[in-house]
């Protein structure tokens, strides 16, 4: 059976997709992403700059986990031809068992949507107890990717005292401009911002606190 194509099809290149914008819709204002890279307007604010490198942030991390799921699919599945389909995609091998690696160690349910990839990549080759420990504790304190890994090395060289570490500040909101004038004080000051704001607390505990 031969399925029939819409004529107009043909005729609109599928090289660039709109990212999702806040600008109204004005024509001319996208962003178009295409094979082989970004299609910027002019004028473009740094909010929606940042937008911008949020979407595409989430886009990277979905697809390391997708990639991974489907090469984990293709093992299980089709263990005679998954290679020559994954040299027919034109994808790198090591790459993708790397991702799979990780996706093995986390089924979809134990994923946190809160933490990228990396985070998961870092606690990947410990026990899913201690997997999940570390993960609650890059949730609650807002650590990087390389604080987390900081504070998995510290541990094990015995400087966790038995357990991961708790002394840490929860993770905090504040509007923009208040943290924007936070750090133009320690630029001042000449601190660097972590330091300014740990000191700032200190000054604040000694007022407040009985000698």
């Amino acid at each position: 059976m031969q399925h029939s194509v819409d004529p107009t099809q043909r005729s609109r290149p599928r090289t660039s997709a709109p990212l999702r914008r806040n600008d109204g819709g004005r024509p001319g204002k996208e962003i178009l992403t295409t094979r082989v890279g970004l299609r910027i307007p002019e004028a473009l604010t740094f909010e929606r700059w940042q937008n911008v490198g949020s979407q595409i942030s989430r886009i990277v991390d979905s697809s390391s986990w997708c990639l991974g799921d489907w090469l984990v699919y293709g093992q299980e599945e089709f263990s005679d031809r998954y290679l020559r389909a994954i040299e027919a995609c034109g994808l790198d091998y090591q790459t993708l068992r790397n991702y799979a690696w990780v996706a093995r160690k986390f089924e979809l349910g134990r994923r946190r949507e809160t933490l990228s990839f990396q985070h998961h990549a870092e606690v990947s080759s410990l026990p899913p107890g201690e997997q999940d420990k570390w993960l609650d504790l890059a949730e609650e304190f807002n650590w990087s990717r390389n604080e987390l890994r900081r504070n998995i090395r510290s541990h094990r060289q015995g400087e966790g005292g038995g357990e991961p570490p708790k002394d840490y500040l929860p993770k905090l909101s504040a509007p923009a401009e208040r943290v924007q004038r936070w750090r133009k004080a320690a630029e001042l000051s000449g601190d660097k911002f972590e330091q300014w704001v740990l000191r700032a607390l200190d000054e604040a505990a000694l007022a407040s606190l009985p000698g």
